[in-house]
């Protein structure tokens, strides 16, 4: 069983910013596979299912960012799941908006919700897949940044970006983390 985990904050207020990418990919996941995240435990949303053969746990924490670890390792416990069935998703700065990079192992990059999951975990050896935000404006505070919607500009494409990602993670449980590497990592004609 693999433990998906979405980063977010929770709240309204924060539902379509830039830092709760995580939370909108694994939505987008339980959606096209018919799976209902609405069991509350483990100060998450989570919810129990199957994409294609392989049975999946997907996690929305509702601490805030900066304590998301305390959540994650509950649920990874309860479901009796290792550090390497956990995959994280959250959103990365340092990637053009929309691009996609999985990670096997590593620090934080600066990402507080991730090193929440380090500290809390013990260790680094987890799947990451970060999705890509952009670099705020010149002048513009990055915590302001992430915490803001998505602009005019940015949220037509959006929906594609979440599609991408969701399908990303499935061909990864599916086919293998080289096979979603190479057929998601690549630049694109698209710009995405």
């Amino acid at each position: 069983m693999k433990v998906i985990v979405g980063l977010g904050n929770p709240g309204v207020h924060y539902q379509m910013s830039r830092h709760n990418i995580g939370f909108q990919v694994v939505d987008r996941l339980a959606h096209l596979n018919h799976i209902l995240i609405s069991t509350k435990r483990f100060k998450s949303l989570y919810g129990k299912g199957r994409i294609d053969s392989q049975e999946v746990v997907l996690v929305k924490p509702m601490t805030f960012m900066n304590l998301s670890g305390e959540a994650v390792k509950k649920s990874v416990h309860f479901f009796k799941a290792g550090l390497e069935d956990l995959i994280v998703v959250h959103d990365d700065m340092d990637l053009l908006l929309g691009r996609l990079r999985f990670k096997q192992k590593g620090g934080d990059g600066g990402h507080q919700g991730v090193r929440s999951i380090i500290e809390s975990m013990g260790g680094k050896h987890f799947l990451r897949l970060k999705v890509g935000i952009g670099r705020p404006p010149k002048g513009t505070d990055p915590a302001e940044y992430v915490l803001h919607d998505f602009d005019t500009m940015e949220q037509p494409r959006l929906d594609e970006i979440l599609s991408q990602a969701a399908e990303a993670l499935r061909v990864m449980l599916l086919e293998g983390l080289q096979t979603a590497m190479n057929r998601y990592q690549k630049k694109r004609k698209t710009g995405v």
